[in-house]
């Protein structure tokens, strides 16, 4: 049976039978066997192989680690516990900012908090985005339903939806910055999501607690681990599900 993944991947990464294999260091015939006849390579070469052409290994070969394979690197994704969002460094949000160099995404309700944890963080989110690092601000309807009602839920009224505006006001100048789009969700959030690339800081959202006093795990993400890849998906999934704005838009 063709795998039509694997054969997928290669085309993607622009890729010959030859040029892979001079990657990897075996033969071209090799790499056209496992296409061909879907027969999974020994761990090593899945490795190199997923590395060589920037994909999933288990992605590229679904029935390849047993449960128990998969539940020992899915743990290794976590890095660090923190009791509350509170207790992540400065540094930490500064270190993991800088370091982009592909993806920066947040998805929350207001993250209103970031612009006082991080008084540059205007500019360094321009210099991110200038060099070419993709930024998704991904923050909630003031007026939507999901908003009133975690507003209630965290005992605050309408002071959730004032956060929002004011979060929106104050993103508004990078709104029209190249490689910075935003998107305005009505998503009941379980938990705000901060992604850096291959690390996420992922911060549970508990009934009745502020996220600011919830539990944050911090992930990066490994080839086969599925802890990191399902927080993603449900961001994007959030994405998906919102809808565009520009800085013309808001007040």
């Amino acid at each position: 049976m063709v795998n039509d993944r694997l054969k997928s991947a290669i085309r993607s990464a622009g890729l010959t039978s030859q040029e892979l294999s001079e990657r990897i260091q075996v033969d071209p015939k090799t790499i056209d066997r496992w296409v061909a006849s879907g027969r999974q390579p020994h761990a090593a070469n899945r490795r190199r192989l997923a590395l060589a052409l920037g994909a999933d290994e288990d992605f590229l070969w679904p029935n390849a680690l047993s449960d128990s394979q998969i539940q020992e690197v899915s743990q290794s994704e976590l890095v660090h516990i923190y009791t509350s969002r509170a207790m992540i460094p400065v540094a930490a949000w500064e270190t993991m900012l800088a370091n982009t160099s592909e993806s920066l995404d947040v998805l929350a309700f207001a993250a209103s908090f970031l612009h006082d944890a991080l008084p540059n963080l205007h500019d360094d989110l321009r210099d991110r985005a200038s060099a070419g690092v993709r930024v998704r601000l991904l923050l909630a309807d003031p007026d939507s339903e999901a908003v009133a009602v975690r507003g209630e839920e965290e005992h605050i009224g309408s002071s959730l939806a004032e956060r929002c505006r004011l979060s929106w006001k104050y993103f508004r100048p990078l709104l029209d910055v190249p490689n910075v789009e935003a998107r305005m969700h009505s998503s009941t959030l379980y938990a705000s999501m901060f992604r850096f690339d291959d690390d996420l800081l992922l911060n549970h959202h508990l009934l009745g607690a502020p996220a600011s006093q919830s539990s944050v795990q911090h992930l990066h993400r490994l080839p086969a681990g599925r802890l990191f890849g399902n927080a993603v998906a449900s961001l994007e999934r959030a994405w998906h599900g919102a809808r565009p704005v520009t800085g013309t838009e808001l007040p």
